[in-house]
């Protein structure tokens, strides 16, 4: 029976990843609309898309953005480049909560491994749209000082600042490339420079793009060679970029301590629960236990918030 039971889980399980892909693909079709506040669909798309009513979904999507919690988790959904909306993303946070809960309590019927593999499916999600946005930050800001010598190079040959864009986006690879192109279109779809690249700034949180679209707004007021401007910007961002990659590799070893010791102690602690739940147990059946956790929880945090904070050196 358990077993028949994990199994319709498992074939559960593996139809919410299939349904999920078919609505992160046809959702990259119509995010850049969506984010806009305008319809740039096909006629047939748009016939395509009325035949397909959703009304809970988009009910429920407009009632989580409207949340602060809510509009933050689509910010940062946009920021790490997941073509999934705001419901979509709780609907596969509670889908994975549930399936990893019951299959946990089927295979050790324990409430106190239960909740925590619950908890940790809980988190997994919003851990990897943090990862995935720090990855894609980073590319973008390895690829800016490239992009920018580009950007002077095409002004200098005597396209705008919109056609220099433009070749960004051809030219380079993503992210900048898709962040550049997308930037071109909104000015195409009528949007304004300056708020194209103020969305652009939204989506990629990066202190040298801000230099960059300053610049490019200061520019556009009082003139100037905006060429000259972005050559200097760009020796400011190879310099910082290297600066940074130095730091990064001097407190490597100090970032992995950090890490090593915030883990260790509770992976040790899962281990030995895992081999001999009555050990640990005890911590859960008394007060005194309650309080020894809370304060090794509040050391290893702090501990970690530390180590983190001394080696985060700002440039």
């Amino acid at each position: 029976m358990i077993w028949f039971v994990l199994s319709a889980l498992g074939a559960a399980g593996l139809g919410a990843v299939l349904v999920g892909t078919l609505i992160s693909r046809r959702a990259e079709n119509r995010m850049l609309e969506e984010r806009l506040g305008i319809d740039t669909a096909s006629p047939k798309e748009r016939r395509t898309r009325e035949e397909r009513p959703a009304p809970l979904t988009e009910a429920l999507d407009r009632a989580l953005v409207k949340r602060g919690i809510g509009a933050d988790l689509a910010t940062q959904l946009a920021r790490a480049d997941l073509k999934l909306t705001v419901a979509e993303f709780v609907a596969v946070i509670v889908i994975l909560v549930l399936s990893v809960g019951v299959v946990t309590y089927l295979w050790r019927q324990d409430v106190i491994i239960t909740t925590a593999a619950c908890l940790m499916a809980f988190f997994a999600p919003r851990a990897y749209v943090g990862v995935r946005r720090g990855q894609r930050l980073k590319a973008f800001n390895d690829q800016l000082g490239d992009t920018l010598n580009l950007l002077v190079n095409s002004i200098r040959a005597g396209y705008s600042i919109l056609q220099a864009m433009r070749t960004v986006s051809e030219e380079m690879s993503p992210p900048i490339s898709s962040e550049f192109g997308r930037v071109v279109q909104e000015v195409q779809l009528g949007i304004s420079l300056e708020e194209a690249l103020a969305h652009m700034l939204r989506r990629v949180p990066s202190d040298d793009l801000d230099m960059v679209v300053t610049a490019m707004n200061i520019q556009r007021e009082v003139g100037g060679n905006l060429a000259e401007i972005l050559d200097s910007i760009s020796f400011t961002v190879r310099e910082r970029i290297r600066i940074k990659g130095e730091i990064r590799t001097l407190t490597a070893q100090s970032r992995l301590s950090g890490y090593m010791v915030a883990a260790v102690p509770i992976i040790l602690a899962g281990i030995i629960y895992l081999m001999n739940p009555e050990f640990i147990g005890i911590l859960f059946e008394h007060t005194c236990g309650h309080m020894m956790i809370g304060a090794a929880v509040l050391g290893i945090v702090a501990g970690f918030l530390v180590m983190r904070k001394v080696v985060d050196i700002d440039i």
